[in-house]
């Protein structure tokens, strides 16, 4: 398994060889550098550490900058452990093999993915606040605006406590906080890869605003 982050930049349609107009989001991923390799024996369990998209030195501490001497690499805004992380490699016969992942590799995005591979995408979604039940779980609200009903158009309902339970039981679906999760969104295709501009489009929607961070996995 191999995975990268990205940021996040907008949605586009293209068509496909079909001629049906698809909706995309196109993601900038990478380049990333490994910034440190995690073992069992040191730290208890394997994963390769990568960071992506630079930030100025003055906006680091000095704890991240020796972390990364190692790697020789600038400081990220951000950074990510990938388990079972696996680079593989064709030659012009066509056959694969497995590269040795070192501190200091930088990743491109054509180097992990190929155009018409599926991949899964998560992030945090968008965080839409305090909201009812027919926006946060599809309710459709108490009845209509007749027989005398003026304010129970978006109302929950009964909630099913009477004398026995007398309690409400965990789970129920009731209004509360909507969003800022983390999202997996799984077996999204990739149609395109600009690996000049280090993007990608990938059929459908991804979580997240424009400008957040994603992680993208095979």
């Amino acid at each position: 398994m191999a995975g990268i982050i990205g940021k996040k930049i907008g949605m586009t349609s293209v068509f496909d060889t079909d001629g049906l107009n698809m909706a995309c989001t196109i993601i900038q991923a990478g380049p990333c550098v490994v910034t440190q390799l995690k073992t069992m024996a040191v730290d208890g369990y394997d994963s390769v550490q990568i960071g992506f998209e630079d930030k100025t030195l003055k906006k680091s501490i000095k704890s991240e900058i020796g972390h990364l001497k190692k790697s020789k690499s600038t400081p990220k805004k951000i950074y990510k452990e990938f388990s079972d992380f696996d680079i593989q490699i064709s030659d012009q016969e066509g056959n694969s093999s497995s590269k040795e992942v070192k501190i200091g590799d930088v990743f491109t995005i054509d180097q992990l993915f190929k155009e018409g591979e599926f991949v899964d995408v998560s992030g945090k979604s968008k965080g839409k606040g305090f909201q009812g039940v027919v926006k946060r779980h599809g309710f459709r609200g108490v009845g209509d605006a007749t027989h005398g009903q003026h304010n129970r158009m978006r109302a929950p309902g009964s909630i099913g406590a009477a004398s026995y339970p007398a309690r409400v039981f965990k789970g129920m679906r009731m209004a509360g906080r909507m969003g800022g999760k983390r999202v997996t969104y799984q077996n999204l295709k990739i149609i395109k890869i600009l690996a000049d501009k280090n993007l990608m489009l990938v059929k459908g929607a991804i979580p997240g605003p424009k400008n957040s961070y994603v992680e993208i996995t095979n």
